[in-house]
């Protein structure tokens, strides 16, 4: 009896703490690339890297349609998520997000003339695991509503990116891994706290546009159309904005 007791409110906290499944599973697919690539040695050739990119580029493709196509009839304001692109994209660009990003990586990508650096590798890594629509939109959809499709998705994008910088860089590109729990961890924890505050309809706009970046991202993958996604990220502050001042007026 007393057993039957603790029983039930231990598995409802231990249910409630594997909500975070999806972040676990992304580092632990980063940690098991970094070690298959340690092991490769001479890296991935660039045949079997393109056509794993095409898959992870298709199956972008339809998950972000998906989500922005089964959301869209539940919005209530059918052009909020064009304006939230529209004026997204003009602040991203004027800030220049992506340029900026690119930059930054291809001067963490120089390598001194004695050999590769590992700190270089790891910085480079960190940036590309951590920043974009699916690592920062993954956790909050993941607090939110037990769904970790988003967070699935990054982690397949993310095993095969470990898997190229450790057959270059070595073992130490596992080291990427605990970054990316707590970035992730970061937005999963402010979700889960601002979940009163953080509507319904409000999930299916953030949805919707997140769904758009994810398609550009396939795009991008497929080098069907370079989509500028980073430069497209502050649409996603659009929707939390236009709610903001509805709920203040």
């Amino acid at each position: 009896m007393f057993c039957a007791c603790l029983y039930y409110p231990l598995q409802r906290f231990f249910i409630r703490r594997m909500i975070m499944i999806g972040t676990i599973v992304n580092t632990a697919t980063i940690i098991a690339g970094s070690i298959i690539g340690s092991l490769i040695h001479r890296g991935v050739k660039e045949k079997y890297r393109e056509v794993l990119y095409t898959g992870l580029g298709l199956a972008s493709l339809a998950i972000g349609l998906n989500a922005t196509i089964r959301n869209l009839p539940q919005s209530h304001y059918p052009v909020l998520f064009i304006i939230a692109i529209a004026l997204g994209g003009v602040v991203g660009t004027a800030l220049d997000i992506d340029g900026r990003f690119k930059r930054l990586i291809d001067r963490m990508k120089k390598v001194e003339t004695n050999g590769k650096r590992l700190a270089d590798g790891l910085a480079t890594a960190i940036l590309l695991y951590c920043i974009g629509p699916l690592s920062m939109l993954g956790p909050v959809i993941s607090a939110l509503k037990d769904d970790h499709t988003f967070l699935f998705t990054n982690a397949t994008l993310d095993l095969v990116s470990s898997m190229v910088f450790a057959s270059t860089y070595g073992i130490g590109m596992i080291l990427a891994a605990p970054v990316l729990f707590c970035w992730q961890g970061m937005f999963w924890l402010i979700a889960r706290i601002s979940s009163t505050a953080i509507s319904d309809a409000l999930m299916s706009e953030l949805l919707i546009v997140g769904g758009l970046l994810i398609v550009g991202s396939g795009l991008s993958l497929l080098n069907l159309k370079d989509c500028k996604t980073l430069n497209l990220l502050p649409a996603l502050l659009v929707p939390v904005v236009w709610f903001l001042l509805k709920s203040l007026f």
